[in-house]
């Protein structure tokens, strides 16, 4: 039996969680996650999903805010264990943490590509055909610990990020378990550092597009959708849309064509099908009906 201590916070974390957890090679001895947050208008104080998963599991659940000081550290080397499994954790695991127990991270890229906070977002912007989820060996770095395994998935060209978040839950959920039970088989390769790149935490600004690319805005609603969507200058949401052509020019923003269910608007370069969009303070509606309000066709500039 493989004791466990887990860290993790999100659904992603508690889908891997739920695999540990009902595996009967495992124990799962206490999990670690972010602190309880206030969520929505009232603020209510909302435990993290995979708090709820441990809970209903009974299994102890810790929640320093934060891990690296003196009583949490101590307070987690009291606790045996064979492995510590991260995922979405979000904290910093301190040197005597790493030092405690071989420490595992599933992150959702094949590094050292997209080391960071974005990868599932990132991959979707820049088209990428495939993308993977890696399993490495902690160090003190971010995103940097040598590669135990790598398992990689590819990308439909039209998949949105929820779609492909599931997939990769998926992958991560038997990636672990298949590191686990094969740990002491397993050599771990440190990554090449020439080859990293970088992916930030994603704004709210990053939704907002000017008809520039059509490939890039259209990549952007797969990544952003549903947040943080993409939008115009004047508030307006494009809620549903198609890539309608790449290398077509022409003035950017302009109705080119009006069909039963959708626009099409030009971009500098290329063109995008418009079925759904959303004005400020308004309920999602169909473009057309949108149009319809505004009394504007073809020739007139979507806005």
């Amino acid at each position: 039996m493989t004791r466990i201590v887990f860290m993790g916070t999100p659904d992603y974390a508690a889908s891997i969680l739920h695999g540990l957890i009902d595996a009967e090679d495992i124990d799962v001895c206490a999990v670690y996650t972010q602190p309880d947050k206030p969520v929505g208008r009232k603020a209510v104080l909302t435990p993290p999903p995979v708090k709820v998963l441990a809970e209903e599991s009974g299994i102890r659940v810790i929640q320093p805010s934060r891990l690296r000081d003196s009583d949490a550290i101590e307070e987690l080397l009291s606790i045996e264990c064979d492995l510590i499994i991260v995922a979405a954790y979000g904290q910093i695991l301190p040197k005597a943490v790493l030092e405690h127990a071989p420490c595992i991270n599933l992150h959702a890229s094949i590094l050292p590509q997209y080391r960071g906070a974005s990868p599932i977002q990132q991959s979707l912007l820049n088209n990428d055909a495939k993308t993977g989820v890696t399993a490495m060996r902690m160090n003190e770095g971010l995103d940097t610990g040598a590669v135990i395994q790598i398992r990689e998935i590819p990308i439909g060209p039209d998949e949105m990020v929820e779609s492909l978040y599931k997939r990769l839950t998926d992958t991560a959920v038997d990636l672990t378990l298949d590191v686990v039970r094969q740990w002491d088989r397993r050599t771990a390769i440190p990554q090449d550092d020439a080859e990293a790149t970088l992916c930030r935490k994603i704004t709210k600004a990053e939704g907002l597009i000017d008809f520039a690319d059509a490939r890039e805005i259209y990549n952007r609603y797969r990544a952003f959708t549903p947040w943080p969507g993409i939008y115009l200058e004047s508030g307006l949401k494009l809620k549903s849309m198609i890539l309608e052509d790449e290398e077509s020019t022409g003035t950017p923003g302009e109705i080119t064509r009006i069909d039963k269910d959708s626009i099409v608007v030009q971009c500098s370069k290329g063109s995008l099908k418009v079925l759904k969009v959303q004005a400020p303070s308004k309920q999602e509606s169909s473009v057309i009906d949108y149009l319809n309000g505004k009394r504007i066709g073809c020739g007139n500039t979507l806005v």
